[in-house]
């Protein structure tokens, strides 16, 4: 799954690191939450969201928008970040596209996000399945709008233009993390192949997105140079947030980021021309996410804030 594993079921008594006062959260609340919340256990949907217990959930359905995840919970591969299973999945369900579209207009969602396990094993990729998602959650749901955090289908580009003939509002493909750590992280994956994903998004004519994850032994170097490398390749936006390790299986937080140092990234992403960063410790690759389908709006924002703090 291409989603930053939002709460650690590590305990901090067995971490080396204790999370520091700016990761704790709020549970969530509100009208529309518990309006959400509702429709969730009513219909048994299934959300990024709610099983991953997003600390942002409350938020996110306070706002209107859901993360969704499609292809199954098993995935062909074994990041070193990631909490999802690694196995042999389940056939795929030529159902599903009609099922998530009918979710989220049962939830009344104004934007939605939906995501995958990587389905190496599919002569298509999954690709297939993605298209027909996208095309049904549309036609169903003509006002919501829609972001796609992909896989990167082994580079294969007849399946991207699969994304791309589908027409979401964003397609998201995250690099997770630097050029030096993928091979660790990322362990089949492959950060050009990544950032020639993107670039093909770009050149379809996609608004392009990307996440980038700190805390795993990066250096700040090389976090520029990685906003540098999303900004050649033609991304318009990027998350960066903080990564939490998701069990004592999985690659431990080398340090917890303090928020003045993603507030130092954030400057420098828009200073090399990103149209719009999102960075602090909660961010995920969905935070915000309905703004991110506004050109301009981030870089806008930032702008303001700036003046405000001149005057």
């Amino acid at each position: 799954m291409h989603e930053l594993p939002v709460v650690s079921a590590v305990k901090e008594s067995e971490s080396k690191i204790k999370k520091p006062s700016w990761l704790r959260v709020k549970l969530p609340t509100g009208e529309n939450y518990k309006h959400v919340r509702g429709l969730v256990d009513t219909h048994k949907l299934h959300t990024i969201c709610e099983s991953g217990n997003c600390p942002n959930m409350g938020e996110c359905w306070g706002a209107g928008t859901a993360t969704f995840m499609i292809l199954g919970n098993v995935c062909t591969r074994s990041c070193g970040f990631c909490a999802v299973a690694t196995g042999r999945p389940e056939p795929v369900d030529w159902d599903e596209p009609q099922r998530v579209a009918e979710a989220i207009y049962l939830m009344k969602v104004k934007h939605a996000v939906i995501t995958s396990v990587d389905r190496d094993e599919l002569k298509d990729g999954g690709s297939t399945i993605w298209h027909n998602t996208i095309k049904a959650v549309k036609l169903l749901n003509p006002d919501t709008t829609l972001e796609t955090l992909i896989p990167d289908f082994k580079g294969y580009k007849d399946q991207i233009q699969a994304i791309i003939d589908a027409a979401p509002e964003v397609v998201s493909h995250n690099i997770e993390t630097v050029e030096r750590l993928t091979k660790r992280v990322r362990i089949q994956a492959k950060y050009w192949r990544s950032m020639e994903v993107l670039r093909t998004l770009k050149e379809g004519g996609m608004r392009v997105k990307s996440g980038i994850m700190l805390g795993l032994g990066e250096k700040k170097e090389e976090v520029i140079r990685t906003l540098e490398d999303l900004r050649d390749n033609g991304v318009d936006v990027v998350t960066i947030g903080q990564y939490l390790q998701p069990t004592k299986k999985h690659l431990p937080v080398d340090r917890f980021v303090h928020p003045d140092e993603f507030a130092e990234y954030r400057e420098a992403g828009y200073n090399l021309g990103i149209d719009y960063v999102e960075s602090g410790p909660l961010v995920r690759s969905s935070y915000h996410s309905e703004k991110h389908v506004i050109p301009g709006y981030g870089k806008a924002a930032w702008e303001q804030e700036k003046l405000n703090m001149v005057l």
